[in-house]
């Protein structure tokens, strides 16, 4: 008890409130933390999290001085490195002890290098990428992946039970960021076979229900099934809020660690091939579900 009273009088900081940092916000402030997020032109609307108890602070320097966890729930590697390494950053105002948990996907060689650069700063590092959906993120059940020393791990535990379900430690710093890039390898890879053949099914005349309903109860009933289904059979995009140029940059983040370690990415270029493509095409800001009506095409042969 005396444990959990104390992360709940830990001060957090929240960079990044787009549609997975505002569930997260939301979840910490309904479990009793003090919040601060940094404003910024991309962020959510911040009415509702301003009513819960949140505060604003305007650079990333001063939010670094002013808590003692920041979470960073930014798109990439270049997002990441920006907001550290940038003048006015992170490690600018780095404070003894601060702890700095990277809920972003990023490519692992680069993550290793920002918490060493966090570490000769005074701070603390744990890459916590995330799973699952926007719902979830709102919800407080997100999937977390998380890399770091197991002791920094047990202390922010409780942190991060406060906006995830399923926690997994996954080893050293980089572990977590190396697990998500091959999660969602496997996960954007189902997620192609599935639009391209749903793409084939439309272009033969294949009842599209009856379609979904033969993979469901053979070998292809599982989670991106679930989320594409509602795509296949009405056009209805919103169970899959994730954009294809986060796809492409997912992607491409998996083949740059399987060249680091080298192993094959045939497969893994052919996908990453697919959502460039329709990426060029006008598509990057559309639902991976909409992939299908661009690989459903007339003529396309892609």
């Amino acid at each position: 008890m005396q444990r959990e009273t104390e992360m709940n009088e830990t001060r957090i900081g929240l960079i990044g409130v787009g549609l997975m940092g505002h569930g997260i916000a939301a979840s910490l402030l309904r479990n009793g933390y003090g919040l601060t997020v940094l404003e910024h032109a991309g962020n959510q609307p911040l009415d509702d999290l301003i009513a819960a108890g949140a505060t604003t602070i305007d650079t990333a320097v001063a939010l670094a001085q002013a808590v003692d966890v920041v979470i960073l729930c930014v798109t990439g590697t270049p997002q990441v490195e920006d907001v550290l390494f940038r003048k006015e950053g992170l490690l600018e105002g780095m404070q003894p002890g601060v702890i700095v948990i990277d809920c972003s996907t990023a490519i692992p060689s680069s993550t290793v290098k920002i918490a060493e650069a966090v570490q000769q700063a005074g701070g603390q590092f744990l890459d916590a990428p995330m799973t699952r959906t926007p719902k979830e993120a709102a919800e407080g059940r997100l999937n977390l992946i998380v890399g770091g020393e197991r002791d920094l791990f047990d202390r922010c535990l409780p942190i991060l039970q406060a906006y995830a379900e399923n926690i997994v430690y996954a080893g050293k710093v980089g572990a977590g960021h190396q697990l998500k890039l091959l999660h969602n390898f496997v996960s954007l890879g189902f997620s192609t076979v599935l639009a391209e053949a749903a793409a084939c099914a439309r272009l033969a005349g294949v009842d599209a229900q009856v379609f979904a309903d033969v993979l469901h109860n053979g070998g292809g009933g599982a989670v991106v099934l679930n989320r594409l289904r509602p795509y296949i059979e009405t056009g209805d995009a919103s169970g899959f809020r994730f954009s294809i140029s986060n796809a492409l940059k997912d992607m491409g983040y998996y083949t740059a660690m399987a060249d680091d370690v080298g192993a094959p990415r045939a497969a893994a270029s052919a996908i990453q091939r697919v959502f460039a493509e329709a990426s060029d095409a006008g598509m990057a800001q559309a639902a991976v579900p909409e992939l299908i009506a661009y690989l459903a095409r007339p003529g396309d042969v892609s």
